[in-house]
């Protein structure tokens, strides 16, 4: 198996849609703020005796990680097709940056890291990227 991305993104909420020719109805006095995620996506140019996938996510690079889906994200099997999967992990905190990584399954059990470690971005309350400070001249 090979990865060809794994990335780490924000989803956004979409705006409503209406009927032609109707109007919006008034926006109530005080909305929730949208939910914050991290949107994990990989994909394979091809699969052999894929069970699954499970997602991992950590506070630092090094670990530790805990698995994050219930059930293992079921695989393809064996295909010689591009494949592409995703979780959304909806359970990030503002200003934290996560580090996540993918591992696959195999039909015999057989449990490998499929993506290397990566960071997700720190999110303000609206789903945009913390501004980070510039690095300080080392003295």
């Amino acid at each position: 198996m090979k990865v060809l991305s794994a990335t780490a993104l924000v989803v956004l909420a979409a705006a409503p849609l209406f009927a032609q020719g109707a109007a919006p109805a008034a926006a109530p006095a005080a909305s929730p703020a949208p939910a914050l995620s991290n949107t994990i996506k990989w994909s394979t140019a091809s699969e052999v005796e894929n069970f699954g996938y499970d997602v991992f996510r950590g506070d630092k690079e090094e670990g530790p990680f805990t698995r994050l889906n219930a059930k293992t994200i079921a695989g393809a099997g064996t295909v010689d097709e591009p494949r592409a999967y995703q979780y959304v992990d909806a359970s990030i905190e503002v200003g934290k940056a996560y580090w996540y990584y993918v591992e696959s399954i195999s039909l015999a059990g057989v449990r490998e890291k499929f993506t290397p470690v990566f960071q997700s971005k720190a999110k303000n309350a609206d789903g945009t990227p913390v501004a980070q400070e510039p690095a300080k001249p080392k003295s």
